[in-house]
């Protein structure tokens, strides 16, 4: 009798522990704060992104995020995924970069659009953890003398331009401090312009995007080298919040969750050409 009854008490308590399991499951990451009923979103039951208008390689393709291709368009569909949304509970809306760098309400969940992490940004939006260690390159045509740049000091004789409000305009002004002012432009296509009509001696991008320029758009250009960050200091990709927004902490579970198993590892492996290859300028 004794026996039967220590069965049965170990029966009922498998059952309880499975069940358990099974509810953490339907959960999701995080627990139940980030089941998707529990989200604070833009619209109920969809995770609403924001990205730029256009969009380019190799962050999206064919300026079309739903197309799930791309960098950024395949790292916000597996988050989404983590999350618990399916596709087609995901929404795409168009931002403008900088006027959503202000304080103020948001009419997306979060904004995916290679934001640098700025403690001057931080102070009005909010910030996802880094999905992106960022480095920076420096673009010059193959027969330029800027080859041959060896640390920042090197490059103060040269003409140099960037993106305004760019990171990579911030590394000219404050690393390597030419000369010459930095010429500062729109968009990275007027950089591309510029360089491509010898108005400036080498443009500075992050590396990705370096890649691409070089081998599809100015294809008579090379990658200088990598530019050191100062200090080692690195410098990461976040998704953007409204200030304050809740969601950010089950965004970075999510997040967290795709850095373990090895899921942005293995899209940046596809989407992003590595360049430990590359010369490394220091600062």
């Amino acid at each position: 009798m004794r026996t039967r009854l220590v069965i049965a008490l170990m029966v009922v308590l498998s059952l309880l522990v499975s069940a358990c399991g099974d509810d953490d499951d339907a959960e999701g990451p995080g627990g139940e704060g980030c089941a998707i009923e529990n989200l604070n979103l833009v619209e109920s039951g969809v995770l609403t992104i924001a990205t730029g208008e256009p969009v380019f390689p190799p962050w999206m393709i064919d300026d079309d995020p739903t197309n799930q291709q791309g960098f950024e368009g395949a790292v916000a569909y597996a988050i989404a995924e983590e999350m618990g949304f399916t596709p087609d509970q995901v929404k795409w809306v168009r931002t403008d970069f900088f006027e959503v760098i202000s304080v103020g309400p948001k009419d997306f969940d979060f904004n995916i659009q290679q934001y640098s992490i700025t403690a001057e940004r931080d102070e009005v939006v909010d910030f996802s953890e880094g999905y992106y260690t960022v480095q920076q390159a420096l673009v010059a045509y193959q027969d330029s003398p800027v080859l041959t740049a060896a640390t920042a000091a090197d490059l103060k004789q040269y003409r140099l331009g960037a993106a305004l409000g760019t990171t990579s305009f911030d590394y000219i002004e404050e690393v390597i401090q030419p000369d010459t002012p930095a010429a500062v432009y729109d968009t990275n296509a007027d950089a591309k312009a510029a360089l491509d009509a010898g108005q400036i001696d080498a443009l500075v991008f992050d590396l990705p995007t370096a890649f691409y320029i070089t081998a599809v758009e100015i294809p008579d250009a090379a990658i200088v080298g990598v530019l050191a960050a100062p200090g080692g200091e690195p410098e990461e990709f976040g998704l953007l919040f409204e200030e304050g927004n809740s969601l950010v902490e089950c965004v970075n579970v999510a997040i967290r969750a795709l850095q373990e198993d090895g899921t942005l590892a293995a899209l940046e492996e596809e989407w992003l050409i590595g360049g430990s290859d590359l010369k490394v300028i220091t600062p």
